[in-house]
């Protein structure tokens, strides 16, 4: 049963918690379980306190992550024993953004109605920092609890060989980097169910 369960969805890097993931979680959960989609700060060790903080007051029963997002839940599942679903994770969150130095317009509405943003050399050098220490945490315990699932068209995250280097689980969408309302549905649903009732 997963009624009653608690889910954390921590999102990409361009996105809000009213990105259309976010969305489509809480409608297919409605009900059910409860989806939580915070706006998570643009600087990595700001949101990562800030998950904490969620974690330490929520108690979720499953982290979920798109591309960012799934590098912060990698990296804190671990540390706060709660099992994590990893959508298109992106591992080199510098390799990104080196290219996009500049101001840019998150993609869906936060709640603060800030809706742009700075990308500098000094949040490089944040997810830099982070990079260097992203899987120290790593323990055999996790290695079946970290699960992840990757779009086969993704032209932006390509780390399913990295991840297979840690954990177990690996499962193919046939779908771009941001899945879409209908691939949410298919394929993380199911993922977020089978976990829920075996790990929790």
């Amino acid at each position: 049963m997963i009624k009653d369960k608690k889910i954390l969805f921590l999102h990409g890097f361009y996105a809000s918690g009213q990105c259309i993931p976010a969305l489509t979680l809480r409608e297919a959960f409605e009900g059910r379980a409860q989806v939580l989609t915070p706006d998570l700060p643009i600087h990595p060790r700001m949101a990562i306190a800030q998950i904490k903080e969620i974690c330490d007051k929520e108690n979720p029963d499953l982290l979920v992550g798109n591309s960012c997002g799934s590098f912060y839940a990698q990296m804190l599942a671990p540390i706060v024993g709660v099992p994590a679903l990893l959508g298109n994770p992106h591992f080199q969150m510098t390799e990104f953004l080196k290219p996009r130095i500049g101001e840019h317009q998150y993609k869906s509405p936060r709640k603060d109605g800030h809706q742009h943003f700075v990308i500098d050399e000094a949040l490089i050098e944040e997810f830099a920092e982070l990079e260097a220490i992203q899987f120290n945490h790593c323990t055999p315990e996790c290695k079946d609890r970290i699960w992840g699932l990757f779009g086969e068209h993704d032209t932006l995250a390509h780390f399913e060989p990295l991840f297979l280097e840690h954990y177990t689980h690996s499962f193919h969408f046939p779908g771009n980097h941001t899945p879409t309302a209908d691939e949410v549905r298919t394929w993380y649903v199911s993922l977020i169910e089978k976990m829920l009732k075996e790990y929790t």
